[in-house]
């Protein structure tokens, strides 16, 4: 579970507190990015996230911010949220904000063929900029409310994730479900991606002997 504080840097968007006394601090800082098409509730999902509000309508021309102080399995984290524009006007400025990221929500919304069409387009985008074989990655299906809409089947969206190694959750951003689910399995992805990457330690010095003096050069 995951508990914190937020603040946003959005525009005409609720705003949050910073963290309260009471928390701890932050042992690490993660950098967050939120994909796909336009429409599919990026915005939704990360204000929901961030502020447990439920926004409808949005601005596909506004790129947003958003910093959360929470804890995950127990370790306390920072988490730099970026929302992106998902418009296709906008596709010159992902590469530069995939080479930022450490790690990536791809959303794509159950109501929208064309919209899963684009995440495969998305993925290989990032495992490009990135030069890596696989990167941490979380796929959502958000607006799982409209069931009775849904133009891709849970079967397609669960081959896809098993298929790119990647974890697949349906959520909703107005139910609020599977919303902190999908963050926190992101923070988990990046935190065992980063250890993985990290180099081996170097060899330990050998240790001086004791005892003796200090040598002065002239």
């Amino acid at each position: 579970m995951s508990s914190g504080a937020a603040s946003g840097t959005g525009r005409g968007r609720p705003r949050g507190g910073g963290p309260g006394p009471g928390d701890p601090p932050p042992s690490e800082t993660h950098k967050l990015v939120v994909v796909g098409g336009g429409g599919v509730g990026k915005s939704a999902l990360t204000i929901q996230f961030i502020q447990s509000y439920f926004v409808s309508d949005y601005d596909p021309t506004i790129e947003d911010s958003y910093t959360k102080i929470c804890t995950v399995d127990g370790v306390p984290a920072r988490l730099d949220i970026l929302d992106t524009a998902g418009q296709e006007e906008f596709g010159a400025m992902r590469e530069q904000y995939m080479r930022a990221g450490h790690g990536f929500l791809l959303v794509f919304a159950i109501n929208d063929r064309q919209s899963f069409n684009e995440v495969s387009k998305l993925f290989t985008q990032i495992l490009r900029v990135k030069d890596r074989d696989d990167f941490p990655i979380v796929l959502i299906g958000n607006k799982a409310d409209l069931e009775t809409q849904r133009q891709v089947t849970r079967a397609e969206a669960s081959a896809f994730s098993a298929s790119h190694h990647v974890t697949y959750f349906e959520a909703s951003a107005k139910l609020r479900l599977n919303v902190d689910e999908a963050f926190e399995q992101l923070v988990r992805a990046v935190r065992k991606y980063q250890e993985q990457e990290l180099p081996p330690s170097p060899p330990s010095a050998p240790r001086k002997k004791e005892g003796g003096c200090p040598c002065v050069l002239l």
